[in-house]
């Protein structure tokens, strides 16, 4: 069977804050949206944070045909996944719970449709595992905000297709994110396993008394952080390499480099040591609430993807002015 149709209908399962802000991310591309949830005021919840992601995502760029209106919400999942082309799940994270639920939405979707879990810690090949479909499942874990953040990790299971791997790249790439093929699952696949390793140095320099939480913080977002949003740590060796590039990084840098690896630290994560991140964190924030913190980030984040875009289309643009002139 083949899975390349036309997407045009995505259902949203699970409306919690990712399963929201998938739901926004696919209305601005211009979807229908159905999305279903029995969780009280499932509803009501959706569609104020739908609301509340609108302006931005209109600052960033609607497709044609967005509309908010072209959400649509049931409590019967099998209603909604009746007629989908795509579907975007967003449950629990509990292996009992992924397998019953996939099985369920195997058997109510399109045998054509493709089913896509946002799941950060579970493996495809666990919760493919009850379905009588299996190779039309495959992970699509986005990097949070869903509708803001492009990254999105796609791994498949030991049953599914890898026709189906491609058809999900191809399709997360067309409504503007950066797709990433996983070619071996791992638990927390790559980007959260990134964040993990970086973080357990923070929280060692921290334990040993080197900087505050907040230094740290700063040592990041005001570091390395800037460069990497750029582009990522491997291009930056190249660039680092000066003219020799990485092969000069790579015979000269390289082994100083492996050198401090084997002295990164492995922190003792103590009940006084999270209290002093707690503290620190308090700080930071200086009285202003998780969600004005948030909202502070996202606009900032809207501003730089805006300025990557810009380049991207300046840089393309370059070699056309040059031949013009020439």
């Amino acid at each position: 069977m083949s899975f390349n149709k036309p997407v045009h209908r995505i259902a949203i399962v699970g409306t919690g804050v990712i399963g929201a802000s998938w739901a926004a991310q696919y209305l601005a591309r211009g979807f229908d949206v159905v999305a279903t949830d029995p969780a009280p005021n499932a509803e009501t919840n959706l569609r104020k944070y739908v609301g509340e992601a609108w302006e931005l995502l209109t600052e960033i760029g609607l497709a044609p045909g967005a509309s908010r209106d072209r959400l649509v919400f049931t409590t019967n999942m099998k209603e909604a996944l009746a007629k989908v082309d795509f579907v975007q799940e967003n449950g629990p994270e509990r292996p009992d719970f992924k397998i019953k639920l996939f099985a369920d939405m195997d058997d109510a979707t399109p045998p054509d449709s493709i089913i896509a879990s946002s799941s950060s810690s579970l493996t495809m090949s666990v919760i493919q595992s009850g379905c009588k479909r299996p190779q039309r499942c495959v992970i699509g874990h986005p990097f949070n905000p869903p509708h803001i953040i492009p990254l999105v990790e796609v791994v498949g299971g030991d049953k599914t297709s890898p026709e189906v791997i491609q058809q999900a790249m191809k399709f997360y790439a067309a409504i503007g994110k950066k797709p990433i093929h996983l070619h071996k699952a791992l638990p927390g696949h790559v980007a959260n396993r990134l964040q993990a390793a970086l973080y357990r140095e923070v929280i060692y320099l921290i334990e040993q008394g080197v900087l505050s939480v907040g230094d740290a913080d700063i040592a990041v977002s005001y570091g390395p952080g800037l460069r990497w949003g750029v582009m990522g740590p491997s291009l930056q060796w190249h660039v680092g390499g000066g003219q020799g590039g990485i092969q000069h990084f790579m015979e000269h840098l390289m082994e100083p480099l492996a050198g401090m690896m084997k002295g990164l630290g492995n922190p003792e994560i103590t009940p006084q040591l999270k209290q002093t991140i707690a503290e620190g964190v308090m700080q930071e924030a200086a009285g202003r609430s998780v969600e004005q913190l948030a909202k502070d980030e996202n606009d900032v984040l809207v501003g730089l993807l805006k300025l990557r875009t810009n380049e991207k289309s300046d840089s393309q643009a370059l070699p056309k002015a040059k031949r013009v002139v020439g």
